[in-house]
């Protein structure tokens, strides 16, 4: 890693130009959870939250935050989005809800900003949709699984 890529020679914030760079298939999948009380978990897998279709409603929220992550991380590309999709999981163990979010497109700049965003939003969906049950839930583990594509070629987390 040879540097801050949006840092100039003093110090000032600058948008990276991607013009000259070849336009190739990128993806991104990351990941996410949202830890709660079983009581919690249990209330959502029903579907009596007071709010309505918690999971139904924080996939939709990702999709559409995947969407404006320019708007949203100053120095962001705005990109052409070809899929982005959230699935979301129950786990016991946590007890609580995994989220997943892959973004791809074919261009000059990479999509890991727009997965990160697209899992950031739909777990503070999940929050927002039912605090009311339980303030004490926990959003944690937001991280990068994999990208593809681009001059740097494929990442794997650990």
């Amino acid at each position: 890693m040879s540097g801050l890529t949006h840092i100039g020679a003093s110090g000032e914030a600058n948008m990276v130009d991607v013009g000259d760079k070849a336009e190739t298939v990128r993806s991104a999948t990351a990941e996410g959870y949202v830890r709660m009380l079983p009581e919690t978990l249990a209330l959502i897998r029903d579907g009596n939250a007071k709010k309505g279709d918690v999971i139904g409603t924080a996939r939709l929220a990702g999709i559409m935050a995947a969407k404006k992550t320019s708007d949203l991380i100053p120095l962001c590309h705005p990109l052409m989005l070809t899929k982005v999709s959230v699935e979301i999981a129950e786990d016991d163990a946590l007890p609580g809800l995994r989220i997943t979010a892959t973004a791809k497109l074919t261009g000059k700049t990479g999509v890991e900003m727009e997965a990160l965003t697209a899992v950031s939003i739909a777990c503070l969906t999940v929050y927002d949709m039912a605090k009311a049950a339980d303030r004490s839930m926990e959003i944690g583990g937001i991280r990068l699984l994999e990208k593809t594509g681009g001059k740097s070629g494929i990442f794997r987390a650990e």
